[in-house]
This record gives structure tokens, C-alpha cells and sequence, in this order.
């Protein structure tokens, strides 16, 4: 098997993760009150407050500590002449060869939290599917689109 790629994302991706965590247990932490309210207006029984704050606090610790620093530690890209390699995921690792002949356009984006933290997704697109590279700093996004596209056009002149 081929080494892993080179290339990691940027720490501040998984500051962005953790902020994205925080939000998704907001979520969680609404249910779970959503959840005591009801049992005060039909049975009030106490172990449903202590489980409600007992599963916040498990999905609060995997989704923002757990959770953003494996898939973080696991991101992995490189950009080749003939192809570009991703490695990602968080139980299963996911290992993608995206041959540059197969490459239609590279597109990048930007939500309010990556520009917040100056940075950018990439997403390869092919006719099958597409890629997205996250949370790179959005000048190396920039020139990477570029790479991408300059590459993807002298595999499919060669073709």
C-alpha cells in the first residue's frame, strides 16, 4: 500500500470543527431541556433530568473534543501530476484517488466561520462525484485551485 499523502490541514480547521461541535450540542443541550419539560409537565421523574445531562455531556465531549481532533489527525491530501489523493474519516479511514483526467472544475468555498479564521474548502468535481478538501488557509486554496486546474488541463491535452 502507498504511503499516506503529505499534506495536512490547517490547525485552525479544527478550531473551526470544535466551534461547528459547539453548535451541534447547542442543538442537543435544546433537546435535552425539550426533554425535561415534558417529564416536569407529565411524570416529573428525576432519572430522566439525570440522563438528558448525562447524555449532553457525552455527545458535548465527542463532538466538540473527541470528534474534530481525530478527523483533524486523520485529514491528509496531496496533489500529483496524474492524480489527487485524499485520506479522511473518522472511525472507517477513507482513501480516494482522483485521477486528473477525470477532473472538471475546481470550485472553493468560504462560510462566515472559515472566513472568520481565513479559511477556505476546496471541491474537486468529476462527472461521477465530487471532493472536497476543508479547512485550508484560504491563500493555499487559492493557489491550489489554481495547481488543480493547470494540472487537470495538461492530463486531459495528453489524453
Amino acid at each position: 500500500m502507498r504511503t499516506e499523502p503529505i499534506n495536512r490541514l490547517s490547525e485552525k480547521g479544527l478550531r473551526v470543527w470544535r466551534i461547528y461541535g459547539v453548535l451541534q450540542a447547542f442543538i442537543v443541550l435544546l433537546i435535552s431541556i425539550g426533554a425535561g419539560v415534558i417529564n416536569y409537565f407529565t411524570g416529573n421523574y428525576m432519572w430522566i433530568y439525570i440522563v438528558a445531562a448525562g447524555v449532553f455531556v457525552l455527545i458535548a465531549f465527542l463532538l466538540i473534543y473527541l470528534f474534530p481532533k481525530v478527523r483533524w489527525t486523520r485529514w491528509r491530501y496531496e496533489v500529483r501530476e496524474q492524480e489527487i489523493e485524499l485520506q479522511h474519516g473518522l472511525f472507517v479511514v477513507k482513501r480516494t484517488l482522483v485521477p486528473m483526467v477525470r477532473v472538471q472544475h475546481v470550485d472553493t468555498e468560504q462560510g462566515p466561520i472559515l472566513r472568520k479564521y481565513d479559511l477556505a474548502s476546496i471541491t474537486i468535481s468529476t462527472a461521477a462525484t465530487s471532493h472536497t478538501i476543508p479547512a485550508l488557509i484560504t491563500a493555499e486554496a487559492d493557489e491550489l485551485r489554481g495547481r488543480i486546474s493547470v494540472l487537470a488541463r495538461v492530463a486531459e491535452d495528453d489524453v
